[in-house]
């Protein structure tokens, strides 16, 4: 398929291009349909346009498209603008079957913050998934999905710390004494009043430092210690892992703010 040079180069116009060339019986699935189905964050530009078609369909292979056969049932099956996708749960669960736990669960995250499924009803969704392959990984990143992240890489590092038996609290609410607002923070252990923040690109940009630094000596002062993350130190979850731990244990001990880095030191290797 060709396109002309002034049309955006985004999924949809992907999508676009497929439905000129994809059977009848096809359906938008994956990524694609959540795009379709408003959550356009989960398919940039570059992300294989995904179609469902049936198993006795001949159709593809075909550059540019991820292609599955199975058996769709019609009340997994919708239509958005005059194009079939998949619903928003059947998408959901087709996302937790097939990615990785890192890329499915902040997928979810997102499906959920959006409103598009709701974790009950996706959680007895995946209770009722039949033996088969995916099943058991779509239960676990549906089991860890919560709509209350903020950001792809604050879901990855909730994923990392609930995998190793620790239980913070995404996006916890931190106030005074008198009830007066201090701070929000990405993931926290109230009870040991440690907060786990991701300091992403944007936390670079003029001025932010100023602010950052304002708001971390306000929740020292709130009796807080922080621990701060970076996309480096997602890389290195043992020692992500052992850092958090770290703290924890020595909070009461009056660490005030340590760094993943000081700790990698004296971490083992993630296996």
């Amino acid at each position: 398929m060709y396109a002309d040079a002034a049309l955006p180069d985004t999924h949809e116009t992907a999508v676009a291009g497929a439905t000129l060339i994809i059977p009848p019986s096809a359906v938008f699935a994956g990524r694609s349909a959540a795009y379709l189905l408003g959550a356009e964050s989960l398919a940039p530009a570059s992300t294989p346009v995904e179609v469902i078609v049936p198993e006795t369909d001949r159709f593809g292979p075909v550059t540019g498209l991820r292609i599955r056969r199975t058996l769709l049932p019609e009340h997994d099956v919708r239509s958005v603008r005059r194009i079939l996708c998949t619903t928003p749960v059947r998408t959901a669960l087709d996302l937790a079957r097939f990615e990785d736990l890192m890329e499915s669960v902040p997928a979810l995250d997102v499906l959920l913050a959006r409103g598009l499924v709701n974790a009950e009803q996706l959680s007895e969704e995946a209770a009722t998934l039949t033996s088969g392959r995916g099943t058991c990984r779509a239960r676990r990143a549906v089991a860890l999905a919560d709509g209350r992240a903020e950001s792809p890489p604050e879901s990855r590092l909730r994923v990392i710390l609930r995998r190793a038996g620790l239980t913070p609290e995404p996006q916890y609410v931190i106030c005074d004494p008198d009830g007066n607002f201090i701070a929000r923070v990405d993931l926290a252990f109230p009870e040991h009043r440690v907060a786990v923040e991701y300091d992403g690109a944007w936390h670079g940009r003029p001025g932010q430092l100023a602010r950052d630094r304002k708001r971390l000596n306000a929740l020292v002062a709130a009796g807080w210690t922080v621990l701060h993350v970076t996309a480096a130190d997602l890389h290195e979850p043992g020692a992500l892992v052992l850092g958090v731990r770290t703290l924890l244990s020595t909070r009461d001990r009056g660490v005030v703010d340590l760094s993943i880095a000081s700790m990698r030191r004296h971490s083992p290797r993630w296996p």
